[in-house]
């Protein structure tokens, strides 16, 4: 298994049409299935497998495998929207919620989010239902697996524990 430091300005896709960079292009020789994803505008740990049957476990929501994020939002938040976050937004295409949330310290709007499930761009969709604007995403955790501090955007390296996740 791979970790992978995820750059703004990658897809997470073996080729791309219009010819953008994808995180396959930086990976060593092999057959790696992504678990999960991370759009073009977002960064952070992607964790890469040569299993089709650990990726589908490590995704598949019965597990409910944490992913957590840092998110710079753009504007603050009052209270009532931080607990319409945590209760549940509707009309972002289904009724979601994150499992948890909490204000960073500091001037800016930084939020630490944590979901069980990942569908596409939902952080930053719950944020805009409330009225924020996400203009920084980084993935930080996986499941049990978080982002080395100590690789850089662009680098992978492999997992030295990959026990813990077949244990799933």
């Amino acid at each position: 298994m791979l970790l992978y430091h995820k750059p703004v300005g990658e897809l997470v896709t073996r080729s791309d049409p219009e010819g953008r960079p994808t995180v396959f292009s930086r990976l060593p020789p092999g057959r790696w299935v992504a678990v999960g994803r991370l759009d073009f505008n977002s960064s952070g740990l992607l964790l890469f497998t040569d299993s089709g049957e650990l990726a589908n476990r490590l995704m598949h929501p019965r597990y409910e495998l944490e992913r957590e994020y840092e998110a710079r939002v753009h504007g603050r938040l009052g209270p009532q929207d931080l607990q319409r976050l945590r209760t549940g937004v509707e009309g972002i295409g289904v009724f979601t919620r994150l499992d948890e949330i909490r204000r960073g310290e500091g001037t800016n709007s930084s939020y630490r989010v944590v979901l069980k499930e990942g569908r596409n761009r939902e952080v930053r969709r719950l944020f805009e239902a409330v009225g924020g604007r996400v203009n920084r995403l980084v993935r930080v955790r996986y499941g049990p697996v978080a982002l080395p501090e100590n690789l850089a955007p662009g680098e992978w390296r492999e997992l030295e524990n990959p026990v813990i996740l077949q244990k799933l």
